[in-house]
């Protein structure tokens, strides 16, 4: 996995303007593991008790065609 997400965070610091990605392996919301990859310009952007952003679908759906260019 983390082989996989290594590969994926650096198409992600290619594409979205940060210092670095951050990665937390977090299994609490849900009934299995998984790595969120976090773009980062402070370490405060990693705060998951902070509110998520509100993005709309057309939003989310041009940042993954960004990614995978």
């Amino acid at each position: 996995m983390m082989v996989f997400a290594k590969s994926v965070a650096k198409k992600v610091g290619g594409k979205i303007e940060c210092k670095r990605i951050g990665v937390a392996i977090i299994g609490l919301e849900v009934p299995h593991a998984h790595i969120h990859l976090v773009p980062l310009q402070s370490v405060s952007d990693i705060n998951f008790e902070k509110a998520k952003l509100s993005l709309t679908s057309e939003e989310l759906e041009s940042i993954a065609r960004e990614i995978n260019s």
